[in-house]
């Protein structure tokens, strides 16, 4: 896979694991960041020998979220469109346009990870702030350090979250809970966190939280890459639908979607006390 400016990218057996590699700048997301992200997360997805991936990050901090220079900077995702919201060249409604397409273009970076066709985890270590909290509410699991801590910091500068924090972090949990961060900006600690079922588990460090997470995301990659695929759909399903709805689509995706050979190997290889062994997906889009 290419060099990249925010990340860097391991695949073994089957687990990716990708790192937010600009500690300096406790991974702040730079322009180059929403350009990256979902193009790696949908390589993966589309290339189908990738059965789970871990998404970490070096330094101190997970992510201290949204750098301005997406916003002001050379090179950022206004330049993109052709024209800063900023700016006094274009007309209020044109600006206002601009922004509206660079949400929108922001909210599909983290929106690939629930379009992957393989599970996503985080491992998350001291400040996971602003679009960092937005970018893990999107993941399949959550994981922890004692120091990490959660913010939705935009209320803090003035600004409504917008890019998938307030749609999605009330589906995981109390709604209450997440009124109180959204409106006061307060800093949930790892603990709180697990106790309200924002994340699985909380380490003592980082490297044992590492070990832990990619062990979990091993431990998926063993199983048939087309039953989590349809697992992680029908979760996604059920999250905005009622339970007939899910029951129904689940009975549908089945009747096509259930391969007799991955339950044959299940089978035979308990019976012979051996891991059993899938093939990948196949390859799609892109990933061809």
């Amino acid at each position: 896979m290419a060099d990249h400016t925010c990340f860097a990218v391991d695949i073994t057996a089957g687990v990716a694991h990708v790192r937010m590699i600009r500690p300096e700048r406790a991974n702040s997301m730079i322009p180059a960041f929403w350009r990256e992200l979902p193009e790696i997360v949908t390589s993966l997805s589309a290339g189908g020998s990738v059965r789970a991936m871990v998404l970490s990050a070096e330094g101190r901090h997970f992510c201290s979220g949204m750098d301005t220079t997406v916003f002001t900077g050379a090179g950022g995702l206004a330049d993109d469109s052709g024209a800063n919201p900023r700016s006094a060249r274009v007309s209020p409604a044109r600006a206002a346009a601009t922004f509206r397409e660079m949400a929108l273009h922001m909210q599909e970076s983290f929106t690939a990870f629930e379009r992957a066709r393989m599970p996503v985890l985080c491992a998350i270590q001291g400040a996971c702030v602003g679009g960092g909290v937005d970018m893990v509410t999107a993941a399949d699991l959550r994981y922890a350090t004692e120091d990490a801590f959660f913010s939705i910091h935009e209320i803090n500068i003035g600004m409504t979250a917008d890019v998938g924090t307030l749609q999605r972090l009330p589906k995981l949990v109390p709604p209450g809970v997440v009124a109180e961060l959204a409106y006061t900006g307060r800093r949930m600690p790892a603990a709180r966190a697990q106790q309200v079922g924002l994340v699985n588990e909380v380490f003592p460090d980082h490297a044992t939280m590492l070990d832990a997470v990619l062990a979990t995301a091993r431990e998926i990659a063993a199983k048939s890459p087309l039953a989590v695929f349809g697992t992680k759909r029908m979760l996604a399903y059920a999250r905005e639908h009622t339970v007939a709805d899910g029951l129904d689509y689940i009975a549908t995706w089945n009747a096509s979607m259930l391969d007799p050979a991955d339950m044959a190997e299940a089978f035979t290889a308990q019976a012979e006390r051996r891991d059993p062994v899938y093939p990948d997906l196949p390859p799609v889009g892109r990933g061809a």
